[in-house]
């Protein structure tokens, strides 16, 4: 069964925000067993809606659709979906009920955008909305169903779990099956290269690659006579991915990086603190995304050669002979902030993120990173390339890299 999914706003269309709901979407559906043929977005014109959800509706057996439903005049979605189905707007006494008593539980009073909200196509079938204002609700047209969610992602993905899910599982083709494993250390082409042939070994698998930098992903896609078979063929090609890139595969599904870094921390017991110059707290940051107060106890971000030695008593000495962009100095820093943190492991980092401050010997880019630990400091360098930003996240993926396989036990990868 193919389904589209179809975002409605002209923030989306003028690339005024990253429509990050159609991505997640996507990934839902398939984990469903769905299809995904169509991924699109059009701005706020009611006659373009009404256009896009009649001709979605004649090619695809199911489609969803997010944005446009909230109280200002722009927000179209409900009155077009209205015309588009051939029935008129009305309002909803049960979902203006559910309005005002989140306006109001809000301390808030009821204006005339709130109630618009309640105005929805007769027939319609509401959807709960857990956590906002605007109702979802749901309309065949001719024989398809069409989801309407709002376009704030929390809302949006609280009501697809809740209301979208249970309604469209039963009609899911269920013959298919996805294994989504996580991957830092190869570039996409390599990651390719490595799993060469696999597609041809394992009848109805196919790979898919989504890189979001410094990562790869790897979607192992099965296809069998039922969701078990292709479950089964998923696995089997998985193992194959996962044996054939190593430990470069940290993880499957939503785990997150920085969330597999803290586990490998934890499960050495250690107690971690950060020393960060040219990331600037980012690597922090990264961390905390997660619990981290078990094993991070804190750091400091010493951009100046005063802070290197105030706070984390890196040599003076050192910091004539070598400069601050030096193994020397990152050595320091990460023995430094072990010391004053008292704690079993010290992370530093320091560098030229650029765009300015580079020089021959010493050219942007150019990263030296250390963890200091109960078997002795570890120093590494790279040049990294790219702008500002993209320095500063793969030297943050690469000394959280060097902590985690210090944790747990791995060989070094070559940077």
């Amino acid at each position: 069964m193919t389904a589209a999914i179809l975002s409605i706003g002209t923030e989306l269309t003028r690339g005024e925000i990253v429509n990050t709901n159609a991505a997640w979407l996507s990934a839902e559906l398939t984990a469903a067993g769905f299809s995904v043929a169509v991924n699109d977005a059009i701005p706020d014109d009611l006659e373009q809606i009404v256009a896009t959800l009649r001709a979605l509706a004649q090619t695809h057996r199911l489609v969803v659709v997010t944005g446009g439903l909230g109280p200002t005049t722009d927000d179209l979605t409900a009155a077009a979906a209205a015309k588009a189905a051939g029935v008129s707007l009305v309002r909803d006494e049960s979902a203006l009920l559910a309005i005002r008593r989140r306006v109001e539980s809000r301390g808030k009073t009821m204006n005339a955008g709130h109630e618009k909200q309640a105005d929805l196509p007769a027939g319609a079938d509401v959807l709960a909305n857990a956590v906002g204002s605007a109702p979802g609700f749901s309309i065949p047209i001719g024989d398809t169903p069409l989801f309407f969610l709002p376009g704030v992602p929390r809302e949006m993905k609280r009501m697809f779990n809740d209301q979208v899910l249970p309604r469209i599982r039963p009609s899911a083709p269920n013959n298919t099956f996805q294994v989504r494993l996580r991957t830092y250390g190869l570039g996409e082409s390599l990651v390719g290269q490595a799993l060469a042939g696999i597609e041809g070994s394992h009848a109805g698998v196919t790979l898919g690659y989504r890189v979001h930098f410094p990562e790869v992903d790897v979607k192992v896609n099965a296809r069998g006579a039922n969701r078990e078979v292709a479950r089964d063929l998923a696995i089997r090609a998985a193992a194959e991915v996962k044996a054939r890139l190593g430990d470069v595969v940290y993880g499957e599904g939503d785990e997150a990086f920085a969330e597999m870094v803290g586990r490998a921390v934890r499960s050495r017991g250690y107690r971690l603190a950060l020393a960060e110059s040219c990331t600037g707290g980012l690597i922090a940051h990264t961390l905390t995304r997660y619990p981290a107060s078990d094993y991070l106890v804190g750091g400091a971000v010493t951009y100046a050669n005063s802070a290197k030695t105030r706070l984390l008593g890196v040599s003076e000495d050192t910091l004539r002979g070598h400069g601050a962009v030096s193994a020397e100095v990152a050595a320091e820093m990460a023995e430094g902030v072990r010391r004053v943190c008292e704690t079993d492991v010290g992370l530093s980092v320091t560098g030229i993120a650029g765009p300015t401050g580079g020089t021959a010997e010493k050219p942007v880019g150019l990263v030296y990173w250390a963890v200091a630990h109960p078997g002795g400091t570890v120093v590494r360098s790279k040049v990294f390339q790219g702008e500002r930003e993209e320095v500063q996240i793969a030297a943050a993926y690469a000394v959280l890299d060097l902590l985690r396989r210090i944790a747990l036990g791995l060989p070094e990868r070559a940077q």
